[in-house]
């Protein structure tokens, strides 16, 4: 008989994983940094074990990268990484809203509004840690709305990898209201069952946000040249 850890102990560890995940998307562990397993276990409060295991899930997930000597490294894209990891996850929100229009459940649809409640409360305080949450939160419930399994694990993985960098990209007032009004544009394609307008709105936000983030990089790039 299989034998499962005690739900303490599962509730640290995904605790312990949650909190580093939420250090590598706010920024906390810069992009290239070392993960120092001693120092995060004194940091978190925790032993190395749990540590150890969030570092393998956040590599799985792509936010670490394990290197040959050099053990876990924050992961760092280029340029054309982030690019290209943008034109994916446009395509893929795009099939996500377009589906989730066709079958979205009104009950689905209920929650989803709620969660749009809460981001604009979220916003209105400007709260970007609590904002950046529900937002994710928002996107997830409409890749799950469209009922695809494969394209749902395709979109947290692919996801996984520039989260830091939407979450960064929010702190720019004029651009972040710009986000916050094609939510609006997304929910009101669901309640229409729109899947043609909710294709469009899902892949031009997704578009406008790598622009930005994009601009965000190219300035870094240069404050650092200029250092």
């Amino acid at each position: 008989m299989m034998l499962t850890a005690p739900a303490n102990t599962q509730n640290l560890h995904e605790a312990t994983f949650q909190k580093l995940r939420s250090l590598l998307v706010e920024g906390v562990i810069t992009p290239g940094s070392k993960l120092n397993e001693r120092e995060l276990a004194e940091q978190l409060h925790v032993s190395r074990t749990p540590i150890r295991e969030a570092i393998r899930r956040l590599a799985a997930d792509g936010l670490v990268e394990l290197i040959a000597n050099r053990g876990a490294i924050a992961v760092q894209l280029t340029r054309d990484d982030i690019i290209h990891t943008f034109d994916v996850i446009a395509n893929l929100e795009g099939y996500s809203g377009e589906l989730a229009a066709q079958n979205i459940s009104d009950q689905a649809l209920t929650e989803l509004e709620a969660l749009q409640y809460e981001m604009m409360a979220s916003y209105a305080r400007r709260d970007l840690s609590s904002y950046y949450r529900l937002n994710l939160n928002i996107h997830r419930a409409i890749n799950q709305a469209a009922n695809n399994p494969v394209l749902s694990q395709l979109f947290t993985q692919v996801n996984a990898r520039i989260e830091a960098l939407r979450f960064r990209s929010n702190q720019d007032g004029v651009k972040w209201e710009k986000a916050v009004g094609e939510h609006q544009e997304m929910l009101e394609a669901l309640k229409a069952r729109d899947s043609a307008r909710m294709r469009k709105v899902m892949i031009q936000h997704v578009m406008n946000k790598r622009d930005v983030v994009i601009q965000l990089v190219d300035s870094e790039s240069r404050e650092k040249a200029a250092a």
